[in-house]
C-alpha cells in the first residue's frame, strides 16, 4: 500500500466496528445502487452496523481497495474480516449465510 497511515486508519476502523460497510454515501442517502442494495440487506438483518462514506475521504476511497485487494465499493467487513461487495452479500443473503455471519452482532436500536 502506498500510504501506511491510511492502511493503519482502515485497520483501526475495521477492528473497532463489528460490522462496517465502506460505501458511497451514507445509509440514509446512498450514492450508488450497489451501496443502496448493501444497506438494504443490513437494514433487513436488523443488526447494528457502521459505515464509512468513501466519497468524503479520497485516501480511504483508494486505500480500501488496496487494503482488501478488492477493486469495488461497497465493501463489507464483519468481525474484522472482509466479506465482499454487494454481489457477494446478495449471494450470501440468498444462501442464508449472511444471516449466520451476523450471529452475535447486537440488534439495531429502533
Amino acid at each position: 500500500m502506498s500510504d501506511p497511515t491510511v492502511h493503519d486508519r482502515i485497520a483501526k476502523l475495521v477492528a473497532d466496528h463489528p460490522v462496517l460497510l465502506f460505501m458511497k454515501g451514507t445509509p440514509l442517502f446512498p450514492q450508488c445502487g450497489f451501496s443502496s442494495r448493501a444497506i438494504a440487506m443490513l437494514d433487513r438483518l436488523g443488526v447494528t452496523y457502521d459505515s464509512v462514506d468513501v466519497l468524503q475521504d479520497m485516501e480511504i476511497r483508494q486505500g480500501i481497495k488496496e487494503f482488501s485487494d478488492w477493486p469495488t465499493i461497497p465493501q463489507l467487513y464483519v468481525k474484522g474480516e472482509f466479506v465482499g461487495g454487494s454481489d457477494i452479500m446478495m449471494e450470501m443473503w440468498e444462501a442464508g449465510e449472511l444471516h449466520q455471519l451476523m450471529d452475535g452482532i447486537p440488534a439495531r436500536a429502533e
